[in-house]
């Protein structure tokens, strides 16, 4: 007779999942917050050199 059984799976998605460590609470905000600000920074750095350069283009173009 065929064993009509799936084939065993090579992890099993819950136990690996209780072997997580997840981050506090506050670890999860703080880390959150560095992620923005840090995004900020870079935005704010990018927007300024794109100001920069779309005016030097503008100066030469003229």
């Amino acid at each position: 007779m065929a064993d009509n059984k799936p084939k065993a799976i090579a992890f099993d998605l819950v136990n690996e999942l209780k072997k997580v460590s997840w981050p506090s609470r506050e670890k999860t905000i703080r880390l959150t917050v560095i992620v923005i600000i840090i995004s900020l920074i870079i935005g704010f750095y990018i927007g300024i050199i794109d100001f920069l350069l779309a005016r030097g283009l503008k100066l030469l173009t003229k």
